[in-house]
């Protein structure tokens, strides 16, 4: 067991743990403005605004989007992980569950994404849509 002093304990622990894992967890929660994946700072509440407007995943971007999601799973694991095992304060386990809970938030918005419909393909606006939130995809696949 850890002995620094201020770590958590194994009840709030457990509790956060028990927190992210909740189906409601998003709902509610308040959104960091930005996460961190790997070692880029992405605009997270940016991101999630702009898929609001999204009609649809053109198809040169699918596997963009299947690359996003793959790298947010990732670091959804790697956090949970440190999570679980690291010795953490309750400032930093705090942090680490609200940074789960951001990216799950993200990943909800990617899964939400439906295919490109024939409207979208030739609505301009839909398409500056599709390249603003396709620079965020891009720094997650960086």
């Amino acid at each position: 067991m850890d002995e620094r002093e201020g770590a958590i304990g194994e009840d709030e622990r457990k509790a956060l743990l028990e927190r992210i894992a909740r189906p409601s967890a998003t709902i509610g929660s308040e959104l960091p403005e930005t996460i961190t994946v790997g070692d880029d700072e992405l605009p997270l509440e940016e991101f999630l605004i702009e898929t609001r407007n999204v009609e649809g995943i053109p198809a040169e971007a699918k596997p963009a989007v299947r690359e996003a999601n793959r790298r947010l799973v990732a670091e959804r694991e790697r956090l949970v992980e440190r999570l679980e095992s690291e010795p953490l304060d309750r400032e930093e386990a705090t942090e680490v569950a609200e940074t789960i809970v951001g990216v799950d938030r993200a990943t909800n918005a990617l899964r939400s994404l439906r295919g490109e419909g024939f409207a979208a393909a030739t609505n301009s606006s839909t398409i500056d849509d599709h390249k603003r939130w396709l620079s965020f995809l891009d720094a997650v696949r960086r």
